[in-house]
């Protein structure tokens, strides 16, 4: 049973040698040439030079981290539709399933080694491909240090593994239900983006309560936000971001040190044509602003809890897989 699940998957198997054979040769010497950039233009730089030389690494190598970042992203849906899918679907067009599934071997029995086989080879592949860039982009990640961000999150370390198993079996169990390879092809591939979008924009956030803090609107509060300005309620500060966490606040009203409002009035005092004055000035009122996040050190947690929930659905869907060719009727 295992040879002839190598020998009906040893074309796909050859493709995905060779082509994380090739992303490897790449990532090495993306990796190196980074790692080269970052001694010598980032580490020890001259403060006057450093923001400088940030933004030269970030423009020179944060579309290359990107792009491989976005197809590893797309991995495990290439797995679920081009391996998963087919795996049963294949076996009804060709009218094979009616001599494979009357020998002495059980239905149950060959989708299981089937499912076991393949499913470790996808974990495999994605894992092999996310340690890959993981390392390749570590000197870029510590720059940019947005390892919380829905692309960095999901391409890097181990949750990648969880997804292409997950991918897999989504891929197969609708091939075992629809019974046709380009609708359960397209079904898997729709479902599974569907997943993809869902998970860091509505579901991530909620797998840890989120921390909620009063942070002092000092100069180095300022330099980490984006725009801090007013409208009819107050003053109010966009974008800030704790270094290293996850940021669920985008904007937030500034406050008195009673917990009052910072009106426009008040601002006056500090309008000013040098910035830097400006900063010190609003800095000296005793100001804070409340401040949602998820902190830099759970970042290992979310890591494992998305895997396991993945690896859970993974095993929910081959028992209902191996329950529904148990029960197979033409």
């Amino acid at each position: 049973m295992i040879w002839l699940t190598w020998r009906q998957f040893r074309t796909q198997a050859v493709v995905a040698f060779v082509a994380l054979a090739a992303l490897a040769i790449y990532l090495v010497i993306l990796g190196v040439r980074m790692r080269h950039a970052y001694t010598t233009d980032i580490v020890g730089c001259r403060p006057a030079d450093c923001t400088g030389s940030r933004r030269a690494f970030e423009e020179a190598y944060g579309p290359q981290v990107e792009s491989i970042g976005a197809l590893l992203l797309g991995m495990p849906a290439l797995i679920g539709v081009f391996w998963g899918a087919p795996l049963v679907t294949r076996e009804l067009e060709e009218k094979t399933d009616r001599l494979v599934w009357n020998q002495s071997i059980t239905r149950m029995r060959w989708l299981a080694v089937k499912l076991t086989l393949l499913t470790v080879v996808s974990m495999a592949v994605a894992g092999l491909h996310s340690l890959l860039l993981t390392w390749s982009a570590s000197r870029y990640d510590q720059l940019i240090g947005e390892r919380f961000g829905a692309l960095t999150f999901a391409s890097r370390n181990i949750a990648p593994i969880g997804y292409a198993a997950f991918a897999f079996l989504l891929g197969t169990v609708i091939g075992l239900l629809v019974r046709r390879t380009l609708p359960a092809m397209a079904l898997t591939l729709a479902l599974f983006a569907v997943v993809q979008v869902l998970m860091p924009a509505a579901l991530r956030q909620h797998l840890m309560t989120p921390v909620t803090s009063t942070v002092k609107l000092d100069v180095e509060a300022m330099s980490r936000a984006d725009f801090m300005g007013m409208n009819e309620s107050g003053a109010r500060i966009d974008g800030y971001t704790m270094p290293g966490a996850w940021s669920l606040t985008s904007s937030s009203k500034v406050f008195n040190a009673d917990g009052t409002p910072y009106t426009a009035k008040q601002a006056e005092q500090c309008r000013r044509i040098d910035q830097r004055a400006a900063m010190q000035c609003a800095a000296q009122q005793n100001l804070h602003f409340s401040y949602t996040y998820q902190p830099a050190d759970r970042y290992w947690r979310f890591q494992w809890i998305e895997l396991s929930a993945f690896l859970g659905l993974t095993l929910l869907l081959a028992g209902f897989g191996l329950r529904r060719i148990r029960t197979w009727s033409s």
